[in-house]
Order: C-alpha cells, then sequence, then structure tokens
C-alpha cells in the first residue's frame, strides 16, 4: 500500500474504535504502535528502532519513562508520549517530554492520545521543546497538505533538515488555520468588530454588535460551504454551474425491479452532501484495494459508488435525494440492494464491514 492509502486505513480503523479504547494500553497497542509501525515504516519490536518505556535520568528525576523512544543510528531522533484516545490532549501531559526533550539528542517530540498527533521541536530556543507544537495532525480529519511533512518523518524518508527548514512555517500557518477555523466556529467580539467596521458605517454598539454576531456567523458558514463545493467540484473535473450527465444503463433496485427512470441524456446534479459521502466511502473502501480505483457516478434516482469505474462492480449507493429520509445502499452478491435508513454521514462508518467485503469481491 501506499503511504496515503495506509494512513487512510488507519483513519477509518481509529474513527470505527476510537470510542471503544477506554484505556492507554489500549491506545498504544490499538492506535499507537500501528502508527509507528505502518506509518512512520519502524519495527516497534526492534529494540534498536524503537524503545518502549524509554528510560533516562533527568537532573533529580530517577527512573522517568516516557512511552517511546525511536532511534536511529544508536541516537534518540523522536520521543513519543501517549495519552488514552478518549482525553483531550493538554500541554500539561508533555512535562516528562519537556524535561527528556533537553537531555537527549532527539529534535522531535510528539504528544499523543492516538487520534490527535501533535509534533513539536525547539524553533523558540535551542535544546528547549517549543510550547506549541509545529505540526498537528488529526486522524479524524486529516489535513492533505501535511501528508508529505508526516511522510519525512518516516523511516525510509527521514530528512531531519528539511523537517527543520519547513517547521517554522508549518507551526505558524498551522496555528493561524486553527484560529480562523475557531473564529468561523465562534466569532470573537474583535472578529465579529473587524468585518462589522467594514461594511457598517454606524457606530459599533451593544445592540449592532448583537446583530452582526449571527450574521458574520451565517456569512462565515456560506463562504466555506461555498468554497468546499467549488473545490469539490473542481477535483472532480467540473466547473461552477455544470451538472453532471448520468452515464450509467439500467440497474437492479432494492425490489429486484429494473429501475426507468434513468435517462443517458438527464442532467444529473451532483449535491456536496453526496460527494462527502463519497469521500467517506472512499476511505473505507481505500483499506482493500488503492484509492484511484473507487469511483463515482451520478444518476436520477441514486449516486453510485463503484469500483474501477465500473457499473457491474457497485459498492454503494447513496440515496440522498428525499429531503425526509436518506438511505444508504448496499447490494448483496446477487445485486439486491437493502436500503439502510442515515440521518448523518457519520453513520455511514456503522457499515464499513458490509462495504470492504463488497470491495473484496470484485478485487
Amino acid at each position: 500500500m501506499e503511504f496515503e492509502e495506509r494512513l487512510a486505513a488507519l483513519a477509518t480503523k481509529v474513527r470505527n474504535q476510537a470510542s471503544a479504547i477506554g484505556t492507554e494500553e489500549a491506545t498504544k497497542n490499538a492506535f499507537i504502535m500501528p502508527f509507528i509501525s505502518t506509518i512512520l515504516g519502524y519495527d516497534v519490536f526492534d529494540p534498536l528502532e524503537v524503545v518502549p518505556e524509554f528510560t533516562a535520568d533527568v537532573g533529580v528525576k530517577r527512573g522517568e519513562k516516557i512511552d517511546y523512544a525511536i532511534m536511529r543510528d544508536g541516537e534518540v531522533q523522536i520521543l513519543i508520549e501517549c495519552k488514552a484516545s478518549l482525553g483531550s490532549l493538554k500541554i500539561e501531559h508533555a512535562s516528562q517530554l519537556f524535561r527528556y526533550f533537553a537531555t537527549t539528542n532527539a529534535r522531535i517530540a510528539v504528544l499523543t492520545n492516538g487520534v490527535v498527533w501533535q509534533f513539536y521541536m525547539d524553533l523558540d530556543a535551542p535544546n528547549k521543546m517549543d510550547a506549541k507544537p509545529f505540526l498537528v495532525l488529526d486522524l479524524l480529519d486529516i489535513d492533505d497538505t501535511l501528508v508529505p511533512e508526516i511522510r519525512k518523518l518516516s523511516k525510509d524518508s527521514f530528512d531531519l533538515n528539511s523537517i527543520i527548514n519547513a517547521a517554522e512555517e508549518l507551526k505558524y500557518v498551522g496555528a493561524l488555520k486553527r484560529e480562523i477555523g475557531a473564529q468561523f466556529r465562534e466569532p470573537s467580539d474583535e472578529w465579529i468588530r473587524f468585518f462589522t467596521t467594514r461594511v457598517y458605517d454606524g457606530a459599533f454598539t451593544a445592540k449592532v454588535r448583537e446583530q452582526f454576531t449571527s450574521l458574520v456567523g451565517k456569512a462565515s458558514q456560506q463562504f466555506l460551504n461555498e468554497r468546499v463545493n467549488d473545490r469539490l467540484k473542481t477535483a472532480l473535473g467540473a466547473g461552477a454551474g455544470i451538472r453532471y450527465v448520468d452515464p450509467e444503463t439500467p440497474a437492479i433496485a432494492s425490489e429486484g425491479v429494473v429501475e426507468d427512470d434513468l435517462n443517458r441524456d438527464t442532467e444529473i446534479e451532483t449535491t456536496l452532501e453526496e460527494l462527502e459521502g463519497y469521500q467517506i466511502l472512499k476511505a473505507i473502501a481505500c483499506a482493500e484495494v488503492k484509492p484511484q480505483r473507487i469511483t463515482q457516478r451520478d444518476a436520477k434516482s441514486y449516486f453510485a459508488v463503484l469500483l474501477d469505474d465500473n457499473n457491474r462492480k457497485p459498492i454503494a449507493r447513496l440515496h440522498f435525494n428525499s429531503q425526509k429520509q436518506k438511505y444508504l445502499g448496499l447490494l448483496d452478491p446477487d445485486k439486491v440492494e437493502t436500503r439502510h435508513p442515515i440521518s448523518s454521514l457519520d453513520e455511514i462508518y456503522e457499515y464499513a464491514g458490509q462495504i470492504r467485503e463488497a470491495v473484496i469481491r470484485y478485487r
């Protein structure tokens, strides 16, 4: 599997299992060791590469242990401190990382709960771990721009100089993106004032602030939705205003009846929600095959996800046209479809096993 495929497969596993992992040891076994081995490429059972419960005397502290130390040429390169997956990460959790960072040759420290991975360096002061990470990887919401930087940390591509050179920009760009995201989710008074004074000529009174709080939030959300929609359309080779033409032939419906409402000349409009569902199905399916083999075709009555762009290899169907109820359609080996009602896109992950089984049938 390619690096991106391995990362996507682990992300799917984390999404499916995170709520069931309650202890730090379970988190290590389920998420952290697989990340070290399958993503970073280090042998977790070779003490020359990965040392669990790494111990060193730090000042007056004797016998302190850190969860993992990744070694290269006999030197510590990466320190990893772990927490349980259900807990949030706080800088207070990194006290041992701070102490070890100053007494080893490590230039990279990691604080993780198996879901979120925070990577630290010593950008602010030599040999002193920064208080803020230069890179944050969330396996439940992977930022594709960070994937090449994660690859640089892997055994086969380890490039410390390149990581160091990019770290400062990554640190501040990442921090700015997180701050902008926070403002879009819950705008602060400063954010509201900033935009209000650019479109409203009157005094910024309490009443005006109250009025524009909802307006700024609504405008921000609409702006994000429009940008996401434009990018998804571009990724699928369609510009704004272009509709998708259904290329399908009639298919077997859930009742076993041939659908006659598919017309090859009918123009189909693909929705943002369908594209988001497709991305979830693709993330699940690429645990079994390369992601480029997972394709989509929109039809008048459903949105189809296929293997190898082959109408005879349907993986799933999204029935999202109804405003009242949405369905995930899964087909058995005889191509008979069962429609499962879903209320949110996240519920698609509940059928990950059946989706992968469909892919395995055709590969």
